[in-house]
């Protein structure tokens, strides 16, 4: 399983990725605020009229306010990739605050620190969930091979080999005991058949001379 770093996609595909999944994310969950809130305010008789209205207004705005702040974060973090020469959370922590400062920069150095602030912040606590999910769920599947098979985590317990090895010693310690008639019984028949086989004479070869 990748971690929430390594599962992106390259650098230079990554920000047009993100810039696009932004962008549905903006239209779809604005959208949806926007159709509610045209329903809630629209008189009766046209509140289906209203939020409709109001989605169509909204959404694509909503859309590209995303799409901009997606593809200006992915902008840092490949930035960041590039100079650090690594993946890591770090990465996505110094991109938010970059982007939240780079974005308000219009409005003074205080707002600009303050939404860098915040932007940093915003994406330590997704980074840090993001992590302790994969934690969870890598945890989940090595819990879940544990459980198929309990014998491949206890290195206590003998394997099929140990199993056979003991059961054969066991039946070779028994077998010097109670065997050693049979055994003898066993060796006697094969030599006596062995000595009838040996002593066995084969008839002469006739001849046709004549005396």
């Amino acid at each position: 399983m990748g971690t929430p770093e390594t599962s992106r996609e390259p650098c230079p595909d990554r920000i047009l990725d993100d810039a696009g999944g932004a962008f549905g994310m903006g239209v779809g969950g604005g959208g949806a605020y926007h159709f509610l809130k045209g329903l809630y305010n629209s008189p009766k008789g046209a509140r289906l009229y209203g939020g409709a209205q109001a989605l169509r207004m909204n959404a694509p705005r909503v859309g590209g306010s995303f799409a901009v702040w997606g593809g200006v974060f992915s902008t840092f973090d490949c930035t960041m990739v590039y100079l650090r020469q690594k993946e890591d959370p770090w990465n996505s922590i110094l991109s938010g605050a970059a982007t939240g400062g780079f974005l308000a920069l219009r409005q003074g150095m205080g707002a600009t620190a303050r939404s860098a602030a915040m932007g940093g912040v915003l994406l330590a606590l997704i980074e840090g969930a993001g992590i302790m999910l994969h934690t969870v769920l890598e945890k989940n599947q090595n819990q879940a091979i544990m459980m198929e098979d309990p014998a491949a985590g206890m290195t206590g317990l003998p394997g099929p080999e140990a199993e056979g090895s003991s059961s054969s010693s066991v039946g070779s310690w028994l077998g010097g005991w109670f065997g050693k008639g049979k055994e003898a019984e066993a060796a006697a028949s094969s030599g006596s058949q062995t000595t009838i086989l040996e002593s066995f004479d084969a008839p002469p070869v006739p001849t046709y001379d004549y005396k």
